[in-house]
């Protein structure tokens, strides 16, 4: 009594190649959807955040990831700079840690 046939049973194997892309497709979409939602914007406002950095200026008003607001005096080296918070009080700043420029100084004296 055996109810499948050999033949039968070769063919349910045969063909299972396009049922794995068809399954994978959702998640390849997923990936794609993600790339753009969160990780594009991501890197863009990482960039800008970085190009912003690299360009700050003597007399540049900040605003520091710990809520200072300050006036930078002058530039220390690629990775420091000094922000004068209060009258005759200043501070070395790491650069990274600037998140806004509020209003940009005078440019570069030559």
């Amino acid at each position: 009594m055996n109810f499948i046939t050999p033949a039968f049973a070769q063919a349910a194997g045969a063909g299972g190649g396009s049922d794995i892309i068809m399954q994978m497709a959702p998640f390849g979409i997923i990936l794609v959807i993600m790339y753009f939602l969160i990780l594009r914007p991501q890197q863009k406002k990482a960039s800008a955040h970085q190009d912003m950095v690299k360009n700050l200026r003597r007399g540049d008003t900040v605003v520091t990831a710990g809520g200072l607001v300050g006036k930078i005096s002058r530039t220390i080296d690629d990775a420091e700079v000094e922000v004068e918070i209060a009258q005759n009080v200043k501070v070395r700043q790491l650069r990274h840690l600037i998140t806004d420029v509020r209003t940009k100084g005078e440019p570069v004296k030559e």
